[in-house]
């Protein structure tokens, strides 16, 4: 008896589609890598890093020159400022949490071109790069129960 691999279940895709796609994936997703480097060249002209979760995470730890912009926050009103010519870097938390994609999905339905951080502030610091903060990180030892910051 021969079984088909799991892999194969779903035929792959023929290469142009392929392309398109993942052309698309990247159009839409940032590297941290690249984002420091633009950081430390002084080339991030062009987009915005938006904090799209509430303001006590980003007092915790953002990448430096972010702007925070809480996706529950995000009405016509509080983006009328913005500038539509700038693409807008939407991260949050991690893979574990979705406040980029719902900043990023708002600001795309209020005109704004947008991208996400893939990894989040996480994957951020985890590639030990730098971050700001307002209050002094927590120890493990006096660290409240884990819960999201979305």
């Amino acid at each position: 008896m021969t079984t088909e691999p799991r892999v194969l279940t779903f035929p792959a895709l023929d290469s142009a589609t392929a392309a398109a796609l993942l052309r698309a994936e990247l159009a839409l997703d940032v590297d941290p890598d690249d984002l420091v480097r633009d950081l430390a060249a002084g080339t991030q002209h062009g987009y915005v890093i938006v904090e799209t979760r509430a303001s006590e995470a980003f007092s915790s730890a953002r990448i430096p020159g972010a702007i925070n912009l809480p996706y529950r926050d995000m009405t016509p009103e509080s983006v009328s400022r913005l500038d539509r010519d700038l693409v807008y870097v939407c991260y949050c938390e991690s893979i574990n949490c979705n406040a980029a994609t719902k900043g990023a999905l708002k600001l795309a339905e209020l005109g704004f071109k947008v991208k996400r951080l893939s990894g989040g502030i996480t994957a951020w610091e985890a590639a030990g790069y730098p971050v700001d903060r307002d209050t002094p990180a927590f120890s493990l030892a006096s660290a409240p129960a884990p819960r999201c910051a979305c």
